[in-house]
């Protein structure tokens, strides 16, 4: 086990914009993916977060690269975490002096990648 956690890396974003559940669809696509396929699928995707995330795997990728010295051909993604960070809450008016809440979900995210063995 403690060869596996010097041959991983990983990057942490913690206020993406948007519910745990949309990251989460997006995180589905590239679980267990190597790098190139993962960066190549987020690339294209229409989804919003798949930025984020595209960004969030660079990260994770430098790190492996700078601080861990692993080689970047072999890096797949081991692990994509998704939660639920915090929620802002606002008021919307409404007709007749009511009010309305309205509430504005944030997640945070983390990406580990891991080099394939030797």
């Amino acid at each position: 086990m403690h060869l596996e956690q010097d041959r991983t890396a990983f990057a942490v974003a913690k206020a993406i914009k948007g519910s745990p559940q949309k990251l989460g669809l997006v995180a589905d696509l590239i679980r267990r993916m190597p790098v190139g396929d993962a960066m190549l699928q987020l690339q294209f995707s229409k989804k919003r977060v798949a930025r984020v995330v595209r960004d969030v795997l660079n990260s994770a990728v430098a790190n492996a690269q700078n601080n861990h010295n692993l080689d970047i051909d072999k890096l797949y993604i081991s692990e994509v975490l998704v939660g639920k960070a915090f929620v802002l809450k606002r008021m919307n008016a409404r007709a007749r002096g009511r009010a309305a809440r309205i509430q504005k979900p944030f997640s945070k995210l983390a990406v580990f990648v891991t080099e394939r063995g030797a």
